[in-house]
C-alpha cells in the first residue's frame, strides 16, 4: 500500500517563510523510514501535517491513519497501565466490552464483528500483549501499576511507544524517542523498532537509525522530499558519493556563469561607449552616427539580455547540495599536565550516594566519555567539576586558574536575540553568527528570539558559543541532544581535528566512540 503526498505546501500564519511548497514523495505503509534533515527545516512540521495538526495545501493519500509520538495523555494520575491502554484507542474500547459480554452470545458476536472492522481477532487479548510490549521495551511489571505522572521520561516514552505500536492500520510518526534514554535503552529501543514496520523515525542517533531502518527520508535544502532506500550509513555514503561530483559540477558551471556576467557587463559598457560617442565636435552627420550608434547599441543590449538569461540557465543547473561548513575551535594550553583529579569521589543528595567513589587523574589532552544510566549522577559530576556546590564526598583537586567552557543539558534558560546572547557571554558577535552559519542557521534567525527555537536550533545555540570561548577544559552535558546528524558529523569533525581536553556526557553511542580518548563509568553502590 503507498502513502502519496503530492503539491505539499505550508507556511506557519504570519510567516512569509514556506516550510514546504510543492513537495511530493510516495512512500510505501510497511517500510522502516529513518527521517533525517537541518534543524529548523520542518521534520516535526511534517509530522503535525500527517497526524492532522495542522491545515496545509495539496493531497496526502494514506491506506492508514497517522500516530504521533509522543503524546498528551489524558490523566496522568491514572496507573501508568491505563494511562497505555487509553493510547491505544479503540482496543481498549472493546476489551472493556469482552468483559461485559463474555456469557452474551448476541454482544460476543457483535464485539467479534467490531473487531473485524478494526482488522484483528485477538484484540480481547490486548491487555497481555500490552505488557508484554512494554516488557520487551523494559518497562518493569511494577511500574505499570504506579500512577503514570511518577514515571521517569524515560520510562512513559517507552510506555507510549509500547501502546501506539499496538493501535491497528496505524503508522506510527515517532519524534525523538531517545531523548530520555541512556545507552542501553537506545540500544533496546533499536532492536524492538528492528522487529516493526510501518514508520516514520526521526531521529539523530546514527546507531539507532543503523539499526532498524530499511529507508531514509530527506528535506533537502530547496525544502523538497527525497526518499531512498537504505540504512543511514548507507545513505550518507551515496549523499557523499553524490555530492563529490555534483560539488565539482557546480564549481564548473559557477565559472560559466561569472564568465558569462562578465561579458555582459562589458556589452553593457560598450554600448553605453556608444551612447556617449553620439555627442562630439566632429564635422560629420552626427544623426548618421545616432543612428548607427542606436542600432549597435539595440544589438549589443540584446546580446546583454540574451548572456543573463544563459547565467541564469545555470544557475538553474547547480545542484540541491547540502554544503557544511568547517567549525574551529582554539583550544587553549594549561601550563599543568594535569587539569583535575578525583579521589574517592560520590556525590550524595542526602538519601544514599548516587554511585559508587570514583578516582581519576585527567591529563591535558583527554577526551573522557562519562558514561551511566539515567540518574547515575553523571550531570551532577560535570557540575562539581565546574565549581558548582553540588554535594559530595571525596576530592576534588582542579589545577590552578582552569579555564573551563560549559554547555549545559537544559537549554529552557535561553531567551532574547543570538546577538543579546553573544553580548552577555562577552563572545566576538562576527564569529558567533559565521559558526552559527555552518550549522545551519539562515540570517533572518539571528534577531530572533531564541526562546521560539526548536530545541535543536537552542542546543547549537549553547555549542556555538562554547566553539567561540578559548578555553583549556570544555565540558559538555549532552550537547547533541536534538541536533540534527550533519551538524553531529561536523562537531565530530571539529573534535578529532582540535582535540580539546574535554569532559564529555553524550548517548549517542557512535559520536561518543569516535571522539572519546578515555571512559569513565559510573556505577551504582
Amino acid at each position: 500500500m503507498r502513502i502519496q503526498i503530492t503539491d505539499l505546501c505550508f507556511h506557519y500564519e504570519g510567516s512569509h517563510d514556506d516550510i514546504f511548497s510543492h513537495a511530493s514523495v510516495q512512500l510505501d505503509s510497511d517500510w522502516k523510514l529513518g527521517f533525517i534533515a537541518r534543524n529548523g527545516r520542518g521534520k516535526t512540521t511534517l509530522l503535525r501535517i500527517l497526524a492532522g495538526q495542522l491545515p496545509y495545501a495539496g493531497l496526502v493519500d494514506s491506506p492508514l491513519s497517522f500516530s504521533l509520538f509522543p503524546q498528551e495523555v489524558a490523566d496522568e494520575n491514572a496507573s501508568a497501565f491505563a494511562a497505555a491502554l487509553s493510547l491505544i484507542g479503540p482496543y481498549a474500547e472493546l476489551e472493556r466490552e469482552m468483559a461485559q459480554s463474555e456469557h452474551d452470545p448476541k454482544r460476543s458476536a457483535e464485539y467479534l464483528s467490531a473487531l473485524e472492522r478494526y482488522g484483528e481477532l485477538d484484540g480481547w487479548n490486548i491487555a497481555a500483549r500490552l505488557r508484554a510490549e512494554a516488557g520487551r521495551l523494559g518497562v518493569p511489571e511494577e511500574a505499570l501499576e504506579r500512577p503514570y505522572a511518577t514515571l521517569s521520561p524515560g520510562e512513559r516514552s517507552k510506555l507510549q511507544l509500547a501502546a501506539l505500536f499496538l493501535r491497528p492500520n496505524n503508522f506510527l510518526l515517532i519524534d525523538e524517542p531517545t531523548n530520555h534514554l541512556d545507552l542501553e535503552a537506545r540500544e533496546r529501543l533499536a532492536q524492538y523498532l528492528n522487529t516493526k514496520k510501518s514508520y516514520l523515525l526521526v531521529s539523530h542517533d546514527r546507531s539507532l537509525l543503523d539499526g532498524c531502518i530499511d529507508h531514509v527520508l530527506t528535506i533537502e535544502r530547496d525544502r523538497s522530499l527525497r526518499v531512498e532506500r537504505g540504512s543511514y550509513t548507507s545513505w550518507q555514503k551515496n549523499v557523499d558519493a553524490r555530492n563529490e561530483g555534483e560539488i565539482e559540477e557546480n564549481e564548473r558551471l559557477r565559472g560559466e556563469i561569472r564568465r558569462l556576467r562578465q561579458s555582459a557587463r562589458e556589452k553593457s559598457d560598450w554600448s553605453d561607449k556608444l551612447e556617449k560617442g553620439k555627442i562630439g565636435g566632429h564635422v560629420y552627420d552626427r544623426g548618421a552616427v545616432g543612428a548607427q550608434a542606436a542600432r549597435t547599441m539595440k544589438r549589443a543590449k540584446a546580446l546583454e539580455r540574451r548572456i543573463d538569461r544563459a547565467a541564469e540557465e545555470k544557475s538553474r543547473l547547480l545542484h540541491n547540495i547540502e554544503e557544511t561548513g568547517e567549525l574551529k575551535l582554539f583550544p587553549l594550553e594549561h601550563p599543568a599536565r594535569r587539569l583535575f583529579r578525583l579521589e574517592d569521589v560520590t556525590i550524595d543528595y542526602g538519601r544514599r550516594p548516587l554511585f559508587s567513589p570514583v578516582s581519576y587523574d585527567f591529563q591535558q589532552g583527554t577526551r573522557l566519555w562519562i558514561r551511566g544510566g539515567n540518574g547515575s549522577g553523571k550531570s551532577s559530576l560535570l557540575r562539581l567539576l565546574l565549581g558548582q556546590d553540588v554535594p559530595h564526598a571525596g576530592g576534588l583537586y582542579p589545577a590552578s586558574n582552569l579555564i573551563v567552557s560549559y554547555v549545559p543539558q537544559e537549554t529552557g534558560f535561553l531567551s532574547g536575540s543570538a546577538s543579546q546572547l553573544a553580548a552577555s557571554l562577552s563572545i566576538d558577535r562576527s564569529q558567533y553568527f559565521t559558526i552559527l552559519r555552518k550549522l545551519g542557521f539562515e540570517r533572518e534567525q539571528f534577531e530572533k528570539d531564541l526562546a521560539d527555537f526548536s530545541m535543536g536550533q537552542k542546543k547549537k545555540a549553547l555549542l556555538a558559543a562554547s566553539l567561540c570561548q578559548r578555553a583549556q577544559l570544555y565540558l559538555w552535558d549532552e550537547p547533541l541532544n536534538y541536533v540534527d546528524l550533519l551538524s553531529r558529523v561536523q562537531l565530530e569533525q571539529l573534535i578529532l581535528r582540535f582535540k580539546p581536553s574535554m569532559v564529555l556526557i553524550e548517548h549517542d553511542k557512535s559520536f561518543a566512540q569516535n571522539v572519546a580518548t578515555d571512559t569513565l563509568i559510573l556505577r551504582a553502590p
